[in-house]
């Protein structure tokens, strides 16, 4: 016989499927969609957009080799992978400087050394005279520099005025076939391996952008010697020359690592940003963009 509390339980059980079953439903709804759902590729089909925004920065200096993109189904082009978040450092200039800067020989902040040189032809389009005080007078070739350089070295001479120290310059742009005559004459004086401590292959020479300068004392004593390490024309450019833009490019105690000995008389216009940045960390050049050491290369 049919009771009325019968009824009831059933009433109550019939109450509970509707809620599991609703309950399953709000899952379903909720559960995260396949690729194929979202209609991306599930392969890894990226946008040139995203693509541009994940590799802005020089990403591509640090991507990982082509087999690890293949291996996880990422786009060829750009070296991500669709499983794969791109690492923060690929897009961080600072960690290693901007690496299109280092290998731009337009960009005043190039890289030239022994493992890096300049196109064979390249020749700086806007080399001018510096108004700046020279050990000779005539308007040649050395007397020149990139009109940027150029700009800064007069006023580098003229804050080293105030402060009562003279500079004058020695050797500043050299083109390719001088620097090939002087290096061979070097080579011939004290053979290749001894020149190539001191003096830059054809092509490797930083006095070939039109960004770097020997300078000395007015008086021209201890020009490009070592002795200049030790006047107060030195002590001053030390002290202050990044605050121009210029580093002393060949630092004491750096050989290893640049290439070259000691020279406090070579300086190197590579803009005010940089030159701070290289000043406060007491790094050279190739520190900077996190390049390799290229002694006795």
């Amino acid at each position: 016989m049919y009771s009325k509390k019968g009824a009831v339980t059933a009433t109550i059980a019939l109450l509970l499927a509707a809620v599991v079953f609703a309950g399953c439903g709000n899952q379903a709804a909720n559960a995260p969609q396949t690729p194929v759902q979202n209609g991306t590729n599930a392969a890894g089909s990226n946008t040139g957009s995203e693509n541009g925004a994940v590799n802005d920065g020089g990403a591509k200096d640090d991507q990982a080799p082509e087999g690890n993109n293949a291996a996880n189904g990422g786009n060829a082009e750009t070296g991500n992978s669709a499983n794969q978040a791109p690492d923060p450092a690929d897009s961080d200039k600072g960690s290693g400087g901007d690496k299109a800067a280092m290998t731009d020989s337009e960009s005043v902040a190039v890289l030239i050394n022994k493992q890096f040189a300049l196109p064979d032809d390249y020749e700086p389009k806007d080399l001018i005279y510096p108004d700046v005080r020279f050990t000779f007078k005539d308007k040649i070739e050395k007397r020149m520099m990139r009109k940027e350089a150029a700009a800064a070295l007069e006023e580098l001479f003229e804050g080293a005025e105030k402060d009562g120290v003279y500079l004058a310059g020695v050797s500043a742009y050299r083109s390719h076939r001088t620097q090939t005559a002087l290096f061979n004459r070097y080579v011939e004086k004290d053979g290749e391996e001894l020149a190539k401590t001191y003096s830059a292959v054809p092509g490797h020479s930083e006095h070939e952008t039109g960004l770097a300068i020997d300078v000395s004392g007015s008086d021209g004593k201890c020009a490009a010697e070592s002795c200049f390490g030790d006047t107060k024309e030195a002590a001053w450019l030390a002290d202050h020359a990044t605050e121009y833009g210029f580093i002393i490019r060949y630092p004491e105690g750096k050989e290893d690592i640049t290439g070259y000995k000691y020279e406090p008389w070579h300086l190197r216009y590579v803009g005010k940003e940089i030159a701070a940045d290289i000043g406060e960390r007491d790094i050279t050049l190739e520190e900077y963009y996190d390049a390799v050491p290229v002694s006795g290369q």
